[in-house]
């Protein structure tokens, strides 16, 4: 029997556990260098921590994006990195994250949320197409792949836009 998952805030003594966490998820450490630039930057809307017992077994990260709508901009966020340690995936730590996240998110009063991610999990959590919202992402993507998510209803609209993240993302 698996030991219970518990999804908090990161902790500052984490850091480490949570660059563990992405480097092995990954395969890479691109994503872990990530995490650190946008907490050196204070770039982080929201940073959570999946444990088992004292392990840290995940970690989702969510951060401040821009909505370029010719002329007038607004807030968002964007999701990602989320990294499950490989020998926790496939058992719902990942659902675990991003529904904590997007609670938490939704609870602050955050209007809406971005994510390039595969189209055949994210929808699960009602994500669609940004595309339908008039959002495309700066740069090229699959259309299917660049999804958004409102929190508050209508926060979105239909006006054509350019979904701009942090700068610290052009190194992954």
């Amino acid at each position: 029997m698996r030991s219970e998952v518990l999804v908090r805030p990161e902790q500052p003594d984490e850091a480490e556990a949570i660059r563990n966490v992405n480097a092995l998820a990954f395969g890479r450490d691109a994503e872990a260098r990530l995490v650190e630039a946008l907490r050196r930057a204070g770039g982080v809307t929201l940073s959570l921590v999946a444990s088992v017992g004292e392990q840290v077994v995940g970690h989702i990260l969510f951060s401040p994006v821009e909505l370029d709508r010719g002329g007038g901009q607004d807030a968002a966020v964007g999701l990602g990195p989320m990294a499950v340690h490989p020998d926790h995936q496939r058992h719902g730590v990942g659902s675990k994250l991003i529904r904590a996240g997007l609670d938490r998110l939704r609870e602050a009063g955050h209007g809406a949320v971005v994510v390039l991610g595969h189209p055949d999990y994210y929808p699960r959590f009602g994500f669609t197409r940004a595309s339908r919202f008039g959002l495309r992402w700066e740069v090229e993507c699959p259309d299917e792949a660049f999804m958004a998510l409102e929190l508050r209803e209508g926060f979105l609209g239909t006006r054509p836009g350019i979904v701009r993240y942090r700068p610290e993302f052009s190194a992954v």
